[in-house]
C-alpha cells in the first residue's frame, strides 16, 4: 500500500506540468491577449496610444506621435501604434521573452507558490486566492456535507423499500431535482425567500453582513448561516439527486448477491446484513465519486451561484480572469485547482482502504 501511494505522490508533479503545458500552449495560440486588449482599449477611446499608455500608469510618458506609423505587427489592430510602445507593453506583461523561457520561469515560481501579480487588480495572485477561498470552501464543504447526509440515507431507504409508494414519490422528487438547473432553483429561492415577491427571510448578497464585525459571536454565526443557506440549497439540488440514485442502485446491486442470502440463512437480522455486509461493499462506488464531487462543487458548479448571490469566490475569480486574459490569475487558479484535485483523488483511494481493508492497490498495480 505504501508503495502505491508513494508512486501516486510522485506522479502529481509531472501531471501538474503536463496540464499546465497543455493549457499554456492553448493560451499562446488563442487570440486576444492582454497586449491586444490594451491596443483595443487605446483605439476604442479614440486617443493616441502614447497618451492613453502614459495616463494608465503602465509606462513612461512619451511625447512622440504614434499614429500612422507603418510596420507589420503580430498583434491585430496594432497598425499605426508606435513599435516602441508595443515592446514596452510586451515587457510589462512578460511577453518579451520566448514562450519556453516564460513557461520554465512559471514552473520554477510555482514550486514556491509564487504566482506573480494580477495584470489588472494590482494585487498578488496568492492574495487574491486567499481572499476568495473562504467563500468557495464554505460553499463546497456545506454543500458536500449536506448532500451526503441527505442522499446516502435516502438512497439506502429507497433500495430497501424498492417499488414501494415511498420509493415512487421520492423518485419523482429526485427526478425533478435532477432536471432543474441549480441556477434556476436559486432564482426561485430568491423570489420566494429573499425579498422577491413573497417573504424576505434570507439576505441576498454576500457571505456576511456589512456590520458583521460589530456583532457578537452568536449573532455572527446566525448571520453567516442566513447568508449561506440559499446558495447551499441551490447547489445541493443536482448533487443530491444524482448521489441518491447512485446510492440506491449500488445497494440494490449488493442486496441481490449470493452473500446476502447466505447471511440471512445464518440468522442475521436485516439491519445486521445491511450495515455489516452490504454497506461496506455498496459504499465503495459512492466514496469513489467524493473527490470529483467536491472539486465540481468548489470550482465549477458554484460559478453561477456565486454570480447570482454576489459571492466573490474562486469560481468567479477564475471566470473573470479568463474573460480579461489575466494570465497570472488563470494559471495560478489552474495550478491550485489541479493540485487539489489530484490530492483529493489520492484521498479517495485512502478512503477506499479505510472502508474495505481487503482492497490492496499494490496488488492491482
Amino acid at each position: 500500500m505504501t508503495n502505491y501511494f508513494l508512486r501516486r505522490l510522485a506522479l502529481i508533479f509531472p501531471t501538474l506540468i503536463g496540464i499546465l503545458l497543455v493549457n499554456f500552449i492553448i493560451v499562446q495560440a488563442a487570440p486576444g491577449g492582454p497586449v491586444e486588449k490594451i491596443i483595443a482599449q487605446l483605439r476604442g477611446h479614440g486617443e493616441t496610444a502614447t497618451d492613453r499608455f502614459s495616463t494608465s500608469g503602465m509606462g513612461e510618458n512619451r511625447s512622440a506621435p504614434v499614429v500612422n506609423v507603418p510596420g507589420n505587427s503580430k498583434y491585430r489592430g496594432a497598425q499605426g501604434i508606435d513599435p516602441a510602445l508595443i515592446k514596452e507593453l510586451e515587457r510589462q506583461y512578460g511577453f518579451d521573452r520566448p514562450a519556453h523561457e516564460r513557461f520554465l520561469k512559471m514552473l520554477i515560481n510555482y514550486l514556491t507558490f509564487d504566482f506573480g501579480n494580477s495584470f489588472y487588480r494590482d494585487r498578488s495572485v496568492i492574495e487574491l486566492l486567499l481572499d476568495k477561498m473562504p467563500v468557495s470552501i464554505s460553499l463546497g464543504l456545506w454543500t458536500t456535507l449536506l448532500t451526503y447526509l441527505i442522499s446516502i440515507p435516502l438512497g439506502i431507504v429507497k433500495a430497501v423499500r424498492d417499488g414501494s409508494s415511498f420509493d415512487i414519490w421520492s423518485s419523482a422528487i429526485v427526478i425533478i431535482g435532477y432536471a432543474v438547473p441549480g441556477f434556476l432553483f436559486a432564482v426561485l429561492l430568491i423570489v420566494l425567500f429573499a425579498g422577491g415577491s413573497f417573504w424576505s427571510i434570507f439576505p441576498l448578497r454576500g457571505l456576511t453582513s456589512e456590520h458583521w464585525e460589530s456583532l457578537s459571536w452568536s449573532a455572527r454565526i446566525w448571520d453567516y448561516l442566513l447568508h449561506i443557506t440559499l446558495p447551499t440549497l441551490s447547489l445541493i439540488v443536482g448533487g443530491f439527486a444524482s448521489l441518491t440514485m447512485l446510492t440506491k442502485n449500488s445497494f440494490l446491486e449488493e442486496i441481490h448477491k449470493q452473500y446476502v442470502l447466505t447471511a440471512h440463512a445464518k440468522g442475521l437480522t436485516e439491519n445486521q446484513v445491511l450495515y455489516q455486509h452490504i454497506f461496506r461493499n455498496a459504499m465503495l462506488i459512492v466514496v469513489a465519486g467524493f473527490p470529483q464531487a467536491l472539486i465540481s462543487i468548489l470550482f465549477t458548479s458554484a460559478l453561477l451561484i456565486e454570480v447570482i448571490f454576489s459571492l466573490d469566490g474562486l469560481g468567479l475569480l477564475g471566470f473573470e480572469a479568463a474573460i480579461n486574459r489575466d494570465y497570472p490569475v488563470m494559471f495560478g487558479t489552474l495550478y491550485i485547482f489541479t493540485l487539489l484535485g489530484l490530492l483529493l483523488n489520492l484521498a479517495g483511494d485512502i478512503l477506499y482502504t479505510i472502508i474495505d481493508p481487503r482492497i490492496n492497490f499494490d496488488a492491482m498495480s
